[in-house]
């Protein structure tokens, strides 16, 4: 008979299962309350810091936009299922002297870095300080080694070892006495230098390339370049008209077709419900179409809405979809105000958010990248150096 009251003192909650409680309701809650829930028995954040409830409660979390205001200093989220007043998230705020640039986002996860001194080229400066922070868990350790002459093309899960890694682009400038031209390497808190995975074709290492869309454990990149007209820097597509893979698992590239958009248009990339899809935007900025790749193995492209933007003098860039085929699209008015604007796909304005901002490359572009909230097992943090 002792037994008995033995095994139910040894229930996170009297008088429920615990199979119920976590893996019906704890694993529902949003990141805030389950680092709250925490704090109420040892018990309970033994339960939500195992590897299985960490895998399972960030499969249910939304991927959001990311976005900063206040000179870069705010990170934060928009959620269009959220009530008007809550759909912009503030999910950090940085207490630096210096404007920080969000580099890459996987899984929560955060690379920032922080320039001490301003240069021209487009790689990281050979100053730049750089940190991998969650918001979600306020943890957040500096980068092991400098990127010099690396650009950051994207993080990812590499699966087969269970390590974040980054994946670099390597330049080469005529100030530096190395040629890194081609791809590369780096595991997160590693000590070595960059791997080398292999060398870009010519049109590439010229191509600009924005933030990657994550599907079918793969990155993806529709690469732009630039090129002066008549005194003006504009863009065009590459001829190819490809998208450029990287299979995170084997890290490797390939290419699959994209669709046949003008070439003068301006394309980019982006996913829902774990699909690519392909903006396009006439050169007048006045018909959007998208693009949606429902069968990934066929490489077969369908028009899935075309988009009369009616609100006239509007310069900016497409951003995302929603689960309903809703339009994210940044705008800026001038040289300094800069605005998201929500709207649907009759092209009716749904709402708007003034002061946004996402980062830039060269004049127009403006980079959004995805934060699922995920609270990383302790495991990873003790591979970085200088872990506060």
């Amino acid at each position: 008979m002792a037994e008995a009251p033995a095994a139910a003192a040894t229930t996170l909650l009297p008088g429920l299962p615990d199979e119920i409680l976590v893996w019906e309701i704890l694993v529902r809650l949003d990141p805030k309350s389950i680092l709250r829930s925490r704090a109420v028995r040892r018990d309970w954040r033994c339960a939500t810091t195992n590897h299985r409830f960490l895998q399972a409660h960030h499969a249910r979390q939304p991927a959001l936009p990311i976005l900063s205001s206040d000179g870069y200093r705010n990170i934060l989220t928009f959620d269009h299922r959220a009530a008007a007043a809550s759909q912009l998230h503030t999910v950090a705020r940085l207490a630096l002297s210096q404007p920080f640039k969000l580099e890459a986002s996987c899984d929560g996860l955060l690379i920032l870095s922080k320039h001490e001194m301003a240069g021209s080229r487009p790689g990281l400066g050979p100053r730049a300080l750089l940190t991998v922070c969650n918001p979600v868990t306020r943890q957040h350790a500096s980068l092991t080694r400098t990127l010099k002459d690396f650009n950051i093309l994207g993080m990812y899960p590499h699966r087969p070892t269970g390590k974040y890694r980054l994946l670099l682009q390597g330049t080469s400038f005529m100030d530096s006495s190395s040629d890194r031209t081609g791809w590369y390497v780096l595991e997160l808190g590693s000590y070595e230098a960059p791997r080398y995975i292999g060398c870009s074709k010519a049109k590439l290492q010229s191509a600009i390339f924005h933030a990657p869309v994550w599907v079918r454990d793969s990155l993806h990149w529709y690469p732009v370049c630039y090129t002066p007209v008549d005194g003006e820097t504009a863009f065009f597509q590459l001829e190819s008209k490809l998208v450029i893979v990287f299979d995170t698992i084997a890290e490797s590239f390939r290419q699959i077709r994209a669709p046949l958009a003008p070439r003068t248009n301006y394309s980019c990339i982006f996913e829902m419900d774990n699909m690519l899809g392909i903006y396009s935007c006439d050169k007048a900025q006045k018909i959007v179409d998208i693009w949606v790749l429902h069968n990934y193995e066929s490489e077969v492209w369908e028009l899935k809405y075309r988009v009369d933007l009616t609100i006239a003098e509007i310069w900016g860039k497409f951003e995302g979809l929603n689960g309903d085929g809703d339009v994210l699209l940044l705008v800026r008015f001038g040289q300094s105000e800069n605005w998201l604007f929500y709207v649907d796909t009759d092209g009716k304005l749904v709402a708007s958010f003034q002061d946004l901002y996402v980062g830039e490359v060269g004049n127009k572009k403006r980079q959004i990248l995805l934060l699922p909230d995920l609270q990383v097992a302790p495991d990873f943090w003790k591979t970085l150096e200088h872990y506060w």
